[in-house]
């Protein structure tokens, strides 16, 4: 019923459907929501945060354009949702979450469930993670009030950034970020939608 709902929508890209099809959804929800798991919406995991609407997580998988040689990264790691559909594409996935016990929860959820090729770690996903860009393939989970200069600079050329836009207050939009082979960067905003805030620790 998932997949056929996303399908309404006019997705036809089976690659992510599959993926999306044989990754458990009710293991990273709380378990009081697991009647609501794979209903088009999204749904809290605590800390103020979500798990994303199942057509969002496939429109911004999608997007990534992956392969089985992709390095990707994903700011907003949640319950490790996200990771576990990238990890269908790729062995090279890496996520970021801001708030500790999420982040450990996630690890201990994806090493459970067999996706063990995900490095997670507990950290600002503004800066990005530096130490293993440059990445083909960036995907935020959070709103941010404009796209973080670290993320771009870590994207490889030909890469592509999918990002949340926009004031949590105010309209956000999905924009997608392409940085070309000589290094220019295009972007384009591709729906509006709505995500909690990233969270980012300014330092003076």
């Amino acid at each position: 019923m998932m997949i056929q709902r996303i399908r309404e929508y006019g997705f036809t890209d089976e690659a992510v459907l599959k993926a999306m099809a044989a990754v458990p959804r009710h293991e990273f929800v709380p378990k009081s929501d697991n009647l609501l798991a794979y209903d088009d919406t999204p749904i809290p995991i605590g800390h103020g945060q979500t798990i994303s609407q199942p057509y969002i997580v496939a429109e911004m998988t999608h997007q990534l354009n992956l392969c089985p040689t992709s390095r990707v990264l994903e700011i907003g790691t949640g319950s490790g949702y996200q990771a576990a559909i990238l990890s269908i594409f790729t062995p090279h996935v890496y996520t970021i979450e801001a708030i500790d016990s999420l982040a450990k929860e996630a690890k201990e959820r994806l090493d459970r469930l067999g996706y063990n090729s995900v490095h997670v770690r507990n950290g600002d996903g503004y800066n990005g993670w530096l130490d293993e860009a440059p990445f083909d393939g960036i995907i935020v989970t959070c709103a941010a009030g404009q796209i973080p200069p670290p993320l771009i600079e870590q994207l490889a050329p030909g890469g592509r950034l999918i990002i949340p836009v926009g004031d949590q207050c105010c309209t956000q939009w999905l924009v997608l970020v392409i940085k070309e082979s000589d290094g220019t960067i295009t972007t384009k905003k591709l729906m509006a939608v709505r995500f909690v805030p990233l969270v980012h620790h300014d330092v003076e």
